[in-house]
Order: C-alpha cells, then sequence, then structure tokens
C-alpha cells in the first residue's frame, strides 16, 4: 500500500490484513497497551467538508500511535484561496508524512497521490469513503463471526458509502444487494468494479429497484442519509423520492433473524431508519463508529510505518 484512494486498488488478502490490524489495535486499546509506533510522525488532516467522526477519529488515532495531526480547513490554507493542489501536495510534502483528505471531487485526493510524495488517505470525497466501509465490515466480522458467505444489503442513495460498500464486500466474499430508485444508483465504473472482484470471490452484487427484495437473506442491513452534504438544495425532491427505502421494523423482519442494523451517521430518525431499528437491540451504529478509530489507525500504521512491530495481542 502507498495510499488509500478506493478500496478497489486493495487486493481481497490486503483487505483482510487491514481488518485484522484493525482488530489487534482495537484489543491493545481497550487493554491499555501503548503502542507509539508513529511517534514523530505527522498526519496533516485537510477538510473541505465538515466532519466530527472522520476528524476526531484521526487525531484520536494519531494520538494513541504517538504521532501528531494538524487539522488544515481548506478554509485557513492556501488551496482554499486558489493555490494549485499540485503545489500543496509538493509544499505538504516536505513538511509532513502522510495526508488524510476530506473533500467533494475525487480527482483532489488522485492528484495529490500524483503530485506528492507521501501517502494519501481518501477521508471521503463525493465518490467514496473507504475508511467508513473498512469499518462498516469490521463491525459486521465482531457481531457476526466471519464476512465471507454473509450478506449485506444497502438501501437508498446510491452514494460514496455504497460505492465504498461495493468494494468493500467483493473484497471480502460478501454478498451485496443495493435497492436504490431510477435515477440515483451506484458509480457504474464502482459496480463493474464490484462484480468483476465478486466473480473471483464467488459472491454476488445485486442491483434493484426493490429494498424487500434486497433484505431477502441479509446478516446486515444498511442505510445513509438521502441528502448528504452539498445537497441540500435538492431535499424537497428527495424525500418522496426515497420514502418507500425507509429502513423500519418490517424490512428488518424481512431480513435474517439477528440481522445487525447499521448507518454511517449522522442519521435523520424516522427519514432514513425509524427511531425504533436505529435505537432497537438490532442497531450497532456506536460499535461502528468506533470502530472508524480502529480502522483508521490500521490504515496509518500500513502507510506510515509499514513492518513495524507491535505489542503482542493481549
Amino acid at each position: 500500500m502507498k495510499h488509500l484512494i478506493s478500496l478497489g486498488d486493495l487486493t481481497s488478502e490486503q483487505f483482510y490484513q487491514l481488518l485484522d490490524l484493525a482488530d489487534h489495535l482495537k484489543a491493545l486499546n481497550k487493554a491499555k497497551i501503548p503502542h507509539p509506533v508513529l511517534a514523530g510522525k505527522t498526519l496533516g488532516m485537510i477538510f473541505a467538508k465538515s466532519s466530527t467522526r472522520t476528524r476526531v477519529s484521526f487525531e484520536v488515532g494519531m494520538y494513541q500511535l504517538g504521532g501528531y495531526a494538524l487539522f488544515l480547513s481548506t478554509q485557513d490554507i492556501q488551496l482554499g484561496r486558489g493555490e494549485p493542489i499540485s503545489d500543496t501536495a509538493g509544499v505538504m510534502s516536505r513538511f509532513l508524512d502522510g495526508i488524510m483528505i476530506r473533500t467533494f471531487a475525487h480527482q483532489d485526493v488522485l492528484d495529490l497521490a500524483s503530485y506528492g510524495t507521501i501517502p494519501i488517505i481518501n477521508g471521503l470525497t463525493d465518490l467514496m469513503h473507504p475508511c467508513q466501509a473498512l469499518a462498516d465490515l469490521m463491525t459486521i466480522r465482531e457481531h457476526k463471526g466471519q464476512l465471507h458467505g454473509l450478506k449485506l444489503a444497502y438501501l437508498g442513495d446510491g452514494n460514496n458509502v455504497a460505492n465504498s460498500l461495493l468494494q468493500a464486500c467483493s473484497k471480502a466474499g460478501m454478498d451485496i444487494a443495493v435497492a436504490s430508485p431510477a435515477g440515483y444508483t451506484c458509480d457504474p465504473g464502482c459496480i463493474a468494479e464490484a462484480q468483476a472482484e465478486a466473480a473471483l470471490q464467488g459472491s454476488k452484487v445485486i442491483l434493484t429497484d426493490d429494498p424487500f427484495e434486497a433484505v431477502q437473506g441479509a446478516d446486515a442491513i444498511y442505510t445513509d442519509t438521502w441528502v448528504s452534504m452539498g445537497q441540500e438544495a435538492e431535499k424537497a425532491v428527495r424525500l418522496p423520492v426515497f420514502s418507500s427505502y425507509q429502513v423500519n421494523d418490517a424490512i428488518m423482519a424481512a431480513a435474517n433473524p439477528g440481522a445487525v442494523f447499521l448507518h454511517c451517521l449522522p442519521a435523520y430518525r424516522d427519514l432514513e431508519v425509524t427511531e425504533s431499528v436505529i435505537d432497537g437491540p438490532s442497531s450497532v451504529i456506536f460499535d461502528e463508529a468506533e470502530n472508524r478509530l480502529h480502522a483508521q489507525k490500521a490504515v496509518l500504521v500500513s502507510l506510515l510505518a509499514p513492518g513495524c512491530s507491535l505489542p503482542e495481542h493481549p
């Protein structure tokens, strides 16, 4: 691994290695065993989009690993005033050991990786959200004991989260069904990539506009907001289009017994998911949110200190 831009860039083996490392780092953290393997390392965090989970989890992760994270809003750095991203990448490469960027255009992440000389982490773009999908599958494996052979159903907007879940599930050998209304389906490139990987892993990619078809046989059910950042002007149009894709008790009952519910948050209760589901016994949203920390620490260690020696598993 040189960067984490897209989960599609990883092999299935690399994907599972990241999950295993995340589990190990989580166990060390729970046992309060210090693991400062990034001592002296610095991570620049560029934010063009506001954040709760991404900022806090990366800052805390770098602290726990012994490194230092710098918050860089595009409103405060020259990138937001028109400096070419090539110049920003060149300058930052002289100061930092790595960059995490949370932005709108996916091309910005590709350009940073192209022009810079340090590892780049995609903290979110309009196209993909790889760190979230890593945490999601880490969470499912914690609760189900495995990933290969399971099925995840995603209901709603075919957005960046859905695109990365397509990639993650196919790498893990999981079936994935995405139910979205016409005009709001996943990125065609991400679909094709997932279908090719699923063929290698013996899993399935199912695309439908019927939420009840998607959740048949599902072990995990996932949804996200129907109105993502930058789409606020579309809210009045989007809400009626997505109303039949709400995750509610009837949807959960149509899945496999014991199916877990996931949401990347922030959630809008009684829109994309009812309170009875998100606050109910099937919900694992806070385990999922916590696992952003551990999954991202695995990414940081893999990119900034590959081959380092960690304390043994407690």
